[in-house]
This record gives C-alpha cells, structure tokens and sequence, in this order.
C-alpha cells in the first residue's frame, strides 16, 4: 500500500485562504508560514548580499535554511536535503520581468558506515553530504555544472567525533576551510553548517510585542543556534546588466542595481513506501519557500496569505495587488498609534508614526499620506507623477505607505525627488536634497536589492553602524562632512541594509524604524513635534526616541570572520546545553 503526498501549489493557495493557522517564528524567515514550517529542510531563513569587505570587485551573497538547529541534535544531525532544489536568483535587468542569472544547488547524501548508530566513527561519516552547483545566464533556460562533489563539512559534534582518532583525527576549522571551493566560472563557494547569523529576542517578540522586553533583561533566541548555509562570492562583472559599463559611472549608476531572492523547491508529488524505503518523488517542480527581504512573511503577510506568498515568485507577486495592502497599511503600525493599539505595546513607545507631518499630512493606517498631492504641480516631475513610475507610489487613497515602505519591498528606491536626504531642502520635501541610496527595479516584487556601484564600509572604521541605510541619513543629516552641500559623495553605511544586507545589519531594528515613519523623516516629512512654523531644529524628541529605539538584542551571538563566507562557524554539540547557553 502507498501513500500519496500531494504538495501542488494550487493546494496551497485553498489551505491559506482557510487560515490555515501555526506557531511561526519572528527571526528573519525561520518558520514563517504553516506549510513549511512542517518542511524544514526546505525552509529559507535568512538572504544576505553585501560587497565583500576584504575584495570589493566580489559580491557575496548567503542564503541560509533550516532553522533553530539544535547543536547536539543527534543522532540525526540536520543536513541540506535531497531531492530539493535550492536556489538564488540574480535580476540585474529593469527592462524586463524574470532573473537573469540563476545558481541551483542539488545535494546528494550517503551513509558511509551503515552498521553503527553514531554520525562519526573511525574516519567514515554518515549523512556525508556533497553538492552539484549549476549555473543558468539566460534565465533559467539552460543549467551549466560549474561544481561537482563540492564537500559540505560534518556537524561539529565534539572533539571525539572531529578531533580523535576514533572520529576523523583533524579540526573543525580545517574540515569548514577545506569546504571552501572555487567553481569553473570564477565563483567562490561554500555550503555547510553555520552559526546562525541572525539575531533577534524571539520570545520578547511574540509576546505581543515585548521587544524590549518591559520586565527583566532581552535574550536572543537564536544564540547558540545552528542553520545551514550556502555562501557564493561572485565577480561583479558576472552579476552586470549586458552594456552595463566595466566601472561605473557614479556611486549609484542605475546599472549596477540587482535584485536577489533565493528559493527552496520540491518535486509535486512523494510516495511513500511501507517498507521504510526511500520514499519516491517525481512531478513537477513546486516552489515551497522564498526569501528576498527579511521579515516580509513574518511580520508584513498575514498568517491566512502566506504559503500563497511562498509559492509565488517576485515577479508574478508585483502585478499581484492581493499583497499590496498589507504593506500600504501594514498590521505593526497600529501597535504605534496612540488613537488605535499603540498603548496596549508599551515596548513600542519610542515608536509612533507621523499623523500631521508638516502640519498637513497624516501617514496612520487609513489615512492618506501623500495622496492629497496627486496630480498637483508640487509632484510634477517627481517620483510620484504619474507621468514618471505611474500609479506606483501614489495609487490611491487610504494607502499611506505606498511611497515608503511598499516601494522599499517591491521596487527599490530611487534617486528621484523625493527620495533624497532633507539636507539641502530647505524644509521643502519635495525639493531636490541630498542622494543617498539608488537601488531602484521595479520590475520584480520582493527582493533584496543593492547597488553595486556603492563602496564599502570598513568593518573596522569609526562609522560603521549596523543600521545601515538609516545611519547613513542621520550622517547626511547631521554631520559636517556630509551635510554642508547636496553633492553626491559616500556616506558611510550606504552600503548597509536595506542596500542589500550585511551581516552585521540590525535588520529588526531597521525595519522597525521603517514602519515607524523613519525613512518620511530622512527626506524631510518631520515628526509631529516639529512645527514649521517655530521649531529651529526637526530633531526632535519624536524624531531621537525613533533613531535610539532599541530591540535589546543588537549583534549576534558569535562574532563574523573577516574572510569569506565570513559566517561564523557552527556551534558544538557538546559545548551548549539544552537551555542554548
């Protein structure tokens, strides 16, 4: 007798709009959506992409799945699964809707040692696990095999299963160097377990909003936790548009912007066997997991919309006006408006989004934001004329945030009035100010989009902050340096999320700030406690309780490398016990 596992998306979409309810998890993508959190080896956790610090002619991106790994989580320890297609994708063409480039990792497991129930012993190890990677450049047409074998290291353990000479008599830190390869087409590669990058106080989040936690200290709930990762460091003339030229223009030319998102993908249907063996799966190929921006299914996407929105692909996501409303009026902004649920979450006090920015404009959910400006000559010739990106930013009324946080998620920003710094505005937000961020394709809906154009930030300079984007306009703002004119010139952390997403970026917090109205603020739509009229400053009080809000937890657990894949190495089973301590 046989059993018949159906997994069609058309399945998915009836089970998430009958609400399909389960416990998620608030860490980047970790358990996000009911169906996959039944399926975590297909499951997407984190996507970086950032200009590597130590070559900046490479961009470095790292996709993570299977979440909250237990270190001594044997004696079946977690591994990249078969049978399932992980893969990142590369647009770097606003002309037209659909990845350019495409790396596909497959993964092939085998038990060396059949007859002991150990993972490790005397030099053999079971569930060793390798990899084939295929690369596509002409949008997913043709697969070229650009590594083979590559080695995924073993769990690390402890020292009897790695160090001794009844294990496999070597050090962890050589089996995780030795994992690193180059592929055939110039590409850096690494696949294997990893500490998990992303930080954040799981159980302050879910408890209705206590981040920071109101009554006693934050902790991070993914400390000491393990995911695995696949990490590619890739030339930037391999990620260029075709006649994008070989050094670019400016620090923000156009085409040097990508967008990254990365999936997870199973065959249609699984069979399985009464007699315990493999189970057999065939069909098509059915996407169960993506990731482009952090957070979007977990905090942006209602439970009852998001398997639909794992199943579908960025670009059939931005014709798709299903989603749009969340993010035109996203849930977490009533938790910071006093006039609805902003005093039942007292964590979020700092918190509170313009409702009279200018004396004129009111951004709450419902309200209407910059719509009252449609069609008006102040607009003329600016991002939102519809002669410009069309209805895009200003599609109607009661969208408040369609020309903040919806174009953040789903086109990128570009460097059109009025999305440049205050300075130089002379309180006027739709004058032309100071550019600091150009990572603008619209074609595609959710992905993590940078420009490659931007310089790094040392990791080891005075003005690296993990708030990326948002310190790089505090410094445009305030500081002498980069405030006295409108000209173009690095600001640092331009290179921060959400321009792509550095490790070390403090994703929660940023995203946090967003939705809070910080990204109105930097262009010039103050808070309500700047009156035009006789405030000498917009810094305000409003304006520093947002930029000095804090989540309690604000770097990870262990600290980056400062060589590829950079990520730090897996804990050790032996070394963290059962409270992840």
């Amino acid at each position: 007798m046989k059993f018949y596992l159906c997994m069609h998306f058309r399945l998915w979409v009836v089970l998430a709009l009958l609400g399909v309810m389960s416990n998620g998890a608030w860490a980047s993508s970790h358990r996000e959506a009911p169906l996959i959190a039944n399926d975590p080896l297909a499951d997407n956790t984190d996507l970086y992409a950032f200009r590597s610090p130590d070559n900046p002619n490479m961009i470095t991106i790292i996709a993570s799945y299977i979440p909250a790994q237990l270190p001594f989580g044997g004696p079946n320890y977690y591994s990249f699964g078969e049978n399932i297609r992980y893969e990142i994708h590369i647009d770097n063409d606003a002309s037209k809707p659909g990845d350019e480039i495409v790396y596909r990792f497959t993964f092939k497991r085998e038990n060396q040692d059949p007859s002991t129930f150990f993972n490790i012993r005397l030099g053999l190890q079971n569930i060793k696990t390798t990899y084939t990677l295929e690369r596509s450049v002409d949008g997913g047409n043709l697969f070229i095999p650009i590594v083979l074998n590559g080695i995924v290291p073993p769990y690390n353990i402890g020292a009897r299963s790695i160090e001794s000479g009844v294990g496999l008599g070597t050090t962890y830190e050589e089996l995780f160097r030795n994992a690193i390869t180059n592929a055939s087409t110039g590409e850096t590669v690494f696949c294997g377990p990893t500490d998990d990058p992303f930080y954040v106080d799981l159980g302050g989040a879910f408890d209705l909003g206590d981040l920071p936690r109101q009554n006693g200290p934050s902790r991070d709930g993914l400390a000491k936790y393990n995911v695995h990762s696949i990490a590619i460091q890739v030339p930037i003339s391999t990620l260029l548009k075709t006649g994008a030229p070989a050094q670019p223009r400016d620090i923000l030319d156009a085409d040097y912007v990508i967008g990254i998102w990365a999936s997870a993908s199973r065959r249609a249907t699984k069979t399985l066997q009464t007699d315990g063996s493999t189970p057999d799966e065939n069909g098509s190929w059915i996407q169960v997991s993506r990731l482009g921006m952090p957070l979007t299914n977990e905090v942006v996407i209602p439970i009852g919309f998001k398997d639909y929105w794992n199943g579908i692909t960025p670009y059939e996501e931005i014709t798709d006006t299903v989603l749009d409303p969340f993010f035109y009026n996203p849930e977490l902004a009533l938790y910071m408006d006093d006039d609805l649920f902003g005093p039942a979450v007292p964590a979020f006090a700092p918190l509170r989004v313009q409702t009279k920015s200018l004396g004129a404009f009111d951004f709450s959910n419902g309200a209407d934001g910059l719509f009252s400006l449609k069609g008006s000559s102040a607009v003329a010739g600016t991002a939102l004329d519809d002669a410009v990106f069309g209805t895009l930013l200003l599609p109607g009324a009661g969208q408040p945030r369609s020309v903040d946080l919806w174009p953040a998620f789903h086109t990128g920003v570009p460097n059109v009035i009025p999305y440049q710094l205050a300075t130089g505005k002379n309180g006027n937000p739709l004058a032309a100010g100071k550019p600091f961020v150009n990572n603008f394709l619209p074609n595609g809906g959710d992905m993590l989009r940078l420009n490659m154009a931007v310089p790094v930030t040392p990791r080891n300079s005075p003005d690296f902050s993990a708030l990326g984007l948002v310190q790089a306009a505090v410094l445009g703002l305030t500081d002498a340096r980069f405030n006295a004119n409108t000209n173009l010139q690095f600001i640092p952390n331009m290179d921060g999320f959400p321009n792509g997403r550095r490790l070390e970026d403090d994703v929660t917090r940023i995203e946090l700030q967003a939705v809070s109205g910080v990204v109105l603020a930097a262009i010039g739509l103050w808070y309500d406690d700047f009156d035009p009229a006789t405030s000498t400053s917009p810094v305000t009080q409003d304006l520093i309780d947002v930029l000095t809000y804090s989540t309690g937890v604000d770097k990870n657990d262990a600290p980056f490398t400062a060589t590829f894949p950079y990520l730090a190495m897996p804990w050790r089973g032996t070394d963290v016990n059962q409270s992840g301590n």
